[in-house]
């Protein structure tokens, strides 16, 4: 690979407790937040406003503005992993599409023809080869640069068309929207009835929780959870806590054994992605034929999986902190969808 006269960043993917580079591979981009500010530079006054430091208002300009077209970037997760190499296409852009990548807004973004990606298996380097701190940093390892140099790339590579990116952006649901909704789903107005009033102390403690330190496991599952999922009509004889390692299993009709396990479960302190639960509600859900659904959460977010062909495939997510009709980067619905699935009465 060419790295002559070129600069060279390194671009964080989050972390090991929330890593979104699936979405920075599916989609050829990279991401930095936060971003509900909008745009570079208007965004610039409103984070300061807000409190955001300097460092990381450097960190969006630089991101911003300081990247170039034809610029090499590698994605890098900690100090010693590389995950992707690619090369910036064109210039800085910011869109609504990214506002909640596992729960965190990371509107600005810039697109990238990835060249050479892991396959499941990252390019390890010494430990603090990459550096820590902020989101882009130019890279200064001669150690990677070597080994980017002993990159080669075919011109089908280096030339391969963009990913075409989703062509709508999420729209924010209201509590009647959703009440409609799942009346017309035959769910019954009592529990619709609960759930709307639920909504309100539920998203109050959702944003108090927001700026504290990450509650339990088993916090999350009693103060959110529990309340939302009886909201929806499930009543404590089918809902069962830590059952046999499951965080939160649901019987669609007792006994409580495997062969009447409807839903698994899955809590994740907040802070850390719920996406990724999915791996381990699918082990739990495992030789469970009645189990067609997971549901995994950190209390604000929750995602809900669906059996397709012996596999759970996410078919809707939303945040309790921003009800929207669907998640195009997931390519899945969202709160309305999500919130059928999670009730009782759900059937395929």
């Amino acid at each position: 690979m060419d790295i002559q006269s070129k600069k060279i960043w390194q671009q964080a993917c989050g972390d090991t407790d929330r890593n979104y580079s699936d979405v920075c591979l599916e989609w050829d981009v990279i991401l930095n937040g936060p971003g509900y500010a909008g745009a570079y530079p208007s965004c610039e006054q409103i984070l300061k406003e807000h409190g955001w430091s300097s460092k990381k208002r450097t960190d969006i300009w630089r991101f911003a503005n300081q990247m170039k077209d034809g610029d090499i970037v590698v994605l890098r997760l900690g100090t010693s992993d590389i995950l992707a190499v690619g090369i910036i296409v064109g210039d800085y852009q910011w869109s609504n599409i990214f506002a909640d990548i596992d729960g965190w807004d990371l509107q600005h973004y810039r697109r990238v023809r990835w060249l050479w990606k892991t396959n499941g298996q990252h390019k390890k380097f010494n430990t603090y080869t990459l550096k820590q701190g902020d989101t882009t940093q130019e890279l200064t390892s001669d150690e990677v640069k070597q080994w980017l140099v002993s990159l080669s790339f075919s011109n089908t590579e280096m030339n391969r068309p963009l990913v075409e990116l989703p062509s709508y952006e999420p729209k924010q649901i209201s509590h009647e929207e959703i009440g409609e909704y799942l009346f017309e789903q035959g769910v019954s107005s009592n529990s619709i009835e609960t759930l709307i009033k639920e909504f309100d102390e539920l998203i109050r403690i959702a944003k108090w929780y927001k700026d504290k330190d990450a509650p339990s496991e088993f916090e999350t599952v009693a103060y959110l959870v529990v309340p939302i999922l009886r909201a929806l009509g499930w009543t404590p004889q089918k809902m069962a806590i830590e059952w046999r390692n499951v965080d939160l299993a649901l019987f669609d009709q007792l006994p409580r054994d495997d062969k009447n396990l409807a839903v698994v479960v899955e809590a994740k302190k907040k802070g850390n992605a719920c996406l990724t639960a999915k791996s381990q509600a699918q082990g739990y859900a495992q030789g469970k034929d009645n189990c067609k659904r997971l549901i995994v959460t950190d209390g604000l977010r929750y995602g809900t999986y669906l059996k397709e062909n012996n596999e759970y495939k996410l078919y809707a997510y939303f945040n309790l902190l921003s009800l929207t009709d669907g998640h195009p980067i997931y390519n899945c619905k969202g709160v309305k969808e999500a919130l059928r699935i999670m009730t009782p009465e759900w059937r395929e």
